[in-house]
């Protein structure tokens, strides 16, 4: 093995679970989270031999999986394999999981995709606006507004949901 893919295969292996907890996030799908991470990092790997700094690989991990889902998104290709409305598969809750968790990422979910990317990078992964930004590759002015309207469409769906 090379020292590249010995490289590459410790990052990997610190990193993945934590991309893919990312992934479920931005798609609320385990299966589609492990197909975002892998396809994230296939493009990691066939450009790791051109990335210089290895010390900024997270942001440049989050920002290939962000722009991945966004892409795939905008294509639509899964739409088309949806077979119902509702998620195939939700994670088993545990006991010690609270509902409120676990309505809170079924509302995620209907957040538009961008909109929800935003509100993943900045209120759970803990990104700063223009960290948020230059991972979208946008203004710090569409990472804030995106950010108000998903916090507004999110307020919503809950709201929606406490009603019921």
């Amino acid at each position: 093995m090379s020292d590249r893919d010995a490289e590459f295969e410790a990052y990997f292996a610190a990193r993945s679970d934590a991309m893919r907890g990312t992934a479920y996030l931005l798609c609320g799908d385990w299966h589609r989270a492990e197909d975002l991470v892998q396809q994230t990092f296939t493009k990691i790997y066939l450009a790791w031999r051109r990335i210089q700094r290895h010390g900024v690989m997270d942001s440049y991990t989050r920002q290939t999986l962000v722009r991945t889902f966004l892409s795939e998104r905008r294509r639509g290709w899964f739409r088309h394999e949806s077979v119902g409305s509702e998620p195939a598969d939700w994670a088993v809750p545990s006991p010690d999981l609270p509902d409120e968790r676990l309505v809170l990422l079924e509302a995620l979910v209907k957040v538009p995709p961008r909109q929800r990317a935003v509100l993943v990078l900045r209120y759970w992964e803990d990104q700063s606006v223009e960290q948020t930004a230059a991972l979208l590759d946008c203004s710090t002015g569409t990472v804030k507004s995106q950010a108000a309207r998903g916090l507004a469409t999110l307020r919503g769906l809950l709201e929606q949901e406490r009603v019921r």
